[in-house]
C-alpha cells in the first residue's frame, strides 16, 4: 500500500459548490475510484495565511500499477464529467510540474 498526499487550490466563490458536490458524489465515480485501487479516500479544506484556500487530499493506493490505473480511472466517460463539473472550482499552484493539476506532497511522517 501506497499512501499519496496531494495539493491544490479552491476559488473562494465556488467553495460552497464544491463541497456541494462532494455531499453528493456520484456513485459510478465512487465505484471507478474503487476500481481503480485507492481506499481511504479525503479531501479537507483550509484557508491560509496567504488568504487563499487549499484542499488537501489524501488516499491509500492498494493496486500494483499506480499509473494504469489513474489511466483506467482518466479514461471513463463519467470521471471526465464529474472532473468537469470539479475543475472549474479548483486552482491548480502554479509550481506544480506539467501535466499535474493536484501538485503531490511529499510524506515527511507516519506513524500507524
Amino acid at each position: 500500500m501506497q499512501r499519496y498526499g496531494m495539493v491544490i487550490g479552491v476559488r473562494e466563490e465556488r467553495i460552497e459548490e464544491y463541497k456541494a458536490l462532494h455531499a453528493a458524489a456520484w456513485s459510478d465515480v465512487l465505484a471507478m475510484i474503487e476500481a481503480c485501487n485507492i481506499r481511504n479516500y479525503s479531501i479537507y479544506l483550509r484557508r491560509l495565511p496567504d488568504g487563499q484556500h487549499y484542499l488537501f487530499s489524501y488516499f491509500e493506493y492498494v493496486g500494483a500499477d499506480f499509473e494504469a490505473d489513474m489511466a483506467k480511472m482518466a479514461a471513463d466517460p463519467t470521471t471526465q464529467r464529474w472532473w468537469g463539473v470539479c475543475k472549474p472550482c479548483q486552482q491548480p499552484l502554479p509550481d506544480r510540474e506539467v501535466g499535474e493539476w493536484w501538485a503531490p506532497m511529499e510524506e515527511v511522517f507516519h506513524c500507524d
